[in-house]
């Protein structure tokens, strides 16, 4: 509500709403007064007055963590690791201070103090759902946050490209020791991996029902972008599912961390190190380009969306592209 009176030969207006502080400004001319009164009206409609401290003091960083981790982050595919990133935030200092005693600053304190410990790229994803929540405050809860304290935060990760291929006997070594493993649902598993680019938890989630061998396609309902999309199936996939699909719910019924420590063991046994299960995807992604599939052929597979990503997940061999220069047209 703005409030316009004359004092001393001059109209001050003064604009007020509750949870913001109040602006002020004094006009010769009543038009002039009237016409900044509009705009300022206007511009707490919008929630765009700066925010009042006072209101902000009897909230803590703690209070809006702990409703974010409750009732934001239980909508999300990555509930469960949200939750302990958000649990372990929760006991630093930083989270003690009330929202309108923090700032950039800050974060940027944390975030130094914080890299003496993890590299940068463990911060970034950190600090991103942090970054969210105050996001979801200032705009879906109403709170008169001004401005996110993150958003001109220096998050600088180095590039954490890999670029790791198999080398020569390790795929064998590999399939050799999943098969070794009491739980026999390993060796399908990393097979699949090589033959289809799916990612950990795309190959867990596999059901009897999203299978169709008539068609030689897989459905993925939610991948990593949360788009679902239907794969071709190379015969080799289609035997595997096959073999695995005898009865109803997934396939493959593990937990991720349950297979994760299972694929520490594979590599110990087949003596291969410096070797994430991921990678597997990115040595997948790169045999379709080098079978001479299009980048759309291989993104369909895939998934990708950002045809940028996806030239990050290829490796050509290099034997590979010296066979094509010596290559002689006739």
């Amino acid at each position: 509500m703005a409030s316009i009176r004359k004092r001393k030969g001059k109209w001050q207006v003064q604009v007020r709403r509750k949870g913001s502080g109040a602006v002020s400004r004094t006009f010769h001319v009543l038009k002039d007064a009237q016409a900044w009164a509009r705009h300022m009206e206007a511009r707490a409609d919008r929630g765009e007055l700066p925010a009042r401290p006072e209101s902000l003091r009897g909230i803590t960083l703690h209070q809006i963590v702990e409703r974010y981790r409750d009732t934001v982050s239980p909508r999300k595919r990555t509930h469960a690791l949200e939750r302990l990133i958000l649990n372990a935030f929760l006991r630093h200092p930083i989270c003690h201070r009330p929202l309108s005693d923090i700032g950039t600053a800050h974060f940027a304190t944390y975030r130094d103090e914080r890299l003496r410990e993890v590299k940068p790229a463990s911060i970034k994803r950190l600090l991103v759902p942090i970054h969210n929540l105050f996001e979801v405050a200032r705009i879906e809860w109403g709170l008169p946050i001004r401005e996110n304290p993150l958003s001109r935060l220096t998050l600088e990760a180095s590039d954490q490209r890999r670029e790791r291929r198999l080398r020569p006997g390790e795929q064998e070594r590999l399939l050799v020791s999943a098969r070794q493993c009491r739980n026999q649902l390993i060796g399908p598993i990393v097979a699949l991996a090589l033959e289809t680019a799916m990612r950990r938890g795309e190959l867990l989630a596999i059901k009897k029902e999203h299978i169709v061998c008539s068609k030689r396609t897989l459905l993925i309902p939610e991948s990593k972008n949360g788009r679902a999309r239907t794969i071709p199936l190379s015969m080799a996939a289609v035997e595997l599912l096959i073999a695995h699909a005898a009865k109803d719910g997934r396939l493959f019924p593990i937990t991720p961390n349950a297979f994760r420590l299972a694929w520490e063991r594979v590599k110990r046994r087949a003596g291969i190190d410096n070797l994430h299960f991921h990678d597997l995807r990115h040595e997948a992604i790169s045999r379709f380009f080098e079978k001479g599939l299009s980048v759309p052929e291989v993104a369909l597979i895939s998934g990708h969306r950002d045809l940028r990503m996806l030239l990050r997940y290829t490796h050509p061999m290099a034997h590979g592209i010296l066979q094509k220069l010596d290559f002689t047209i006739p």
